[in-house]
């Protein structure tokens, strides 16, 4: 299996994911994506797990909303950043070493933020924790970029980024509903085991994950041209724009939906996370099918859809509607969400070439830090009031899908993008 991707990196671009996808069988590919989605959940749900406790965790620290709310970015943004540096690092020694270490930080440091004893240990701890549980997710999605041939990778993809919106969506219900009986530092003790039994789980298929491929040593001046290269075409700016924009729309509004449930309906911990519960089942239930749909016909017409049915629900939760209507409304975000980025991660596989990894670094760079930049700016915007800063993101987002119709209309079913 090592020589398998040790070959691959020396074949031309257009051929790589094609041959490495050949040469392994199905079962190990199913395997493999079942594995990466387990532990992307994983990670997104120790993510987003104290997104519904900030009330909670603001009384029991004694500061503002806002002030606790910092722990959301401290994890995000960093987890964003040092994807910049793993997917290098990733094309240079191998996305095995990379991914095993980092999901090994991810089981240290996310049993060592339930030591915190202030606000300030927490929000560093967060930090700390995002800078090295940060290798898993974009590493695995670049592999799935080599295993599977652009036409057949909507689906694997949508299970991964199924996994995500699962994961955040899980993690806020779970987080919720366990801290009455476990506590907060309980909830992260157990994640911490979860993720040390993942890592077991892992270690027996450790050779899907491909060895270092046999590349001369890179210089900064090299790691700049990839990342030039990305950019320089309208078909990359494009693309990891969109990451970034609706990365920051979706992590503004999720992560402050708690607050909203809290004032708007009065709901406690539990409510709140039961309301959320939502926001994770069209990535479970539709992410697959919505990767065939973009594998058959394209994403010129899902991606701007999926931006305009975001917008709308974000706009609808403006208007006085019940807490039932509110948590379909919530389901409607996570569709939006399932509709955009796993197939922008789908073009970006395909921009990649010999530098996948570095391909998908920055795209998950984008991501996170969107998810990091949204729930902080959507924290700052709280300062004009919830509806205003609710009214401001719903209308950005529509703007965004109204400008992605001409955007990705070449965005047909090859590798390529139709002239």
């Amino acid at each position: 299996m090592g020589g398998l991707f040790r070959g691959a990196s020396t074949r031309p671009a257009a051929e790589k994911p094609v041959a490495t996808s050949a040469a392994l069988d199905e079962v190990g590919r199913e395997r493999l994506v079942r594995l990466l989605s387990a532990a992307t959940f994983l990670i997104f749900f120790q993510a987003y797990m104290v997104a519904p406790l900030i009330p909670r965790l603001s009384a029991v620290f004694g500061v503002s909303a806002q002030t606790i709310g910092l722990i959301v970015p401290a994890y995000l943004i960093p987890y964003g950043v040092s994807t910049l540096v793993y997917g290098v690092l990733s094309d240079r020694f191998g996305r095995r070493r990379i991914m095993l270490a980092s999901l090994t930080a991810f089981v240290l440091l996310t049993g060592l933020t339930a030591a915190a004893r202030s606000v300030w240990e927490l929000v560093a701890i967060r930090f700390v924790s995002g800078l090295g549980a940060s290798g898993v997710v974009p590493l695995g999605l670049a592999l799935i970029g080599q295993v599977y041939p652009y036409q057949r990778r909507g689906r694997p993809l949508g299970w991964l980024f199924g996994a995500m919106a699962g994961g955040a969506a899980f993690g806020s219900t779970f987080g919720a509903l366990l801290e009455p009986s476990l506590g907060w530092r309980g909830i992260f003790l157990v994640v911490s085991i979860l993720g040390l039994v993942m890592l077991g789980l892992l270690l027996p298929y450790r050779g899907l994950l491909g060895e270092a491929p046999p590349t001369p040593p890179t210089t900064m001046v090299d790691i700049l041209r990839g990342y030039r290269a990305f950019l320089v075409t309208l078909r990359g700016q494009r693309t990891y724009v969109y990451v970034l924009l609706n990365a920051i729309f979706h992590s503004g509004v999720f992560t402050w939906l708690g607050l909203y449930f809290a004032q708007r309906h009065g709901l406690s911990e539990v409510g709140i996370g039961l309301a959320l519960l939502g926001y994770g089942v069209p990535g479970f239930v539709f992410g697959p099918i919505i990767g065939r749909a973009a594998d058959r016909w394209g994403r010129r017409w899902l991606i701007p859809a999926g931006l305009g049915i975001a917008g709308l629900a974000a706009g609808f939760l403006l208007l006085d509607v019940s807490v039932l209507v509110a948590a379909l409304l919530v389901t409607l975000l996570s569709l939006g969400y399932d509709m955009t980025q796993p197939l922008l991660a789908g073009i970006v596989t395909a921009l990649g070439g010999k530098r996948a990894g570095q391909a998908m670094g920055l795209n998950v760079f984008c991501l996170f830090t969107g998810f990091g930049l949204g729930s902080l700016l959507f924290g700052e915007a709280l300062a004009l009031g919830f509806g205003t800063a609710l009214a401001i993101f719903s209308v950005v987002q529509l703007a965004a899908a109204f400008a992605a119709t001409p955007l990705f209309r070449s965005e047909t079913t090859a590798g390529e993008p139709r002239p």
